[in-house]
């Protein structure tokens, strides 16, 4: 560690540190614990809000799943009904409706 950033932290005494603390505050190497705990704030918001959505999709997959199952047995229940009956008009069989409906 005798250099950092091409400068001789020995050879520069205070000078050479206040350039050093001066760089690591610019590139973001250095941050005031305030930032550091709202970044941590941040970070542990996101990663809350993540684990929220990824139970909310597992729970969304597992109904998606038992609907199929329901509509799969819906469809073979109404597949293995008898086709409707029809009825000639030109016979004049009597039908099931009440008068006045066609």
């Amino acid at each position: 560690m005798s250099e950092l950033f091409g400068i001789s932290v020995v050879d520069g005494g205070a000078v050479g540190l206040l350039v050093l603390v001066f760089l690591y505050v610019i590139t973001g190497r250095l941050v005031p614990r305030r930032t550091y705990n709202d970044l941590l704030k941040e970070r542990d918001y996101w990663r809350a809000a993540h684990a929220e959505e990824v139970a909310a999709r597992r729970d969304e997959r597992a109904l998606t799943t038992e609907l199929l199952e329901v509509a799969h047995t819906a469809d073979h229940v109404l597949a293995s009904l008898p086709p409707p009956r029809r009825e000639e008009v030109t016979t004049g069989a009597p039908t099931d409706r009440p008068p006045g409906q066609p």
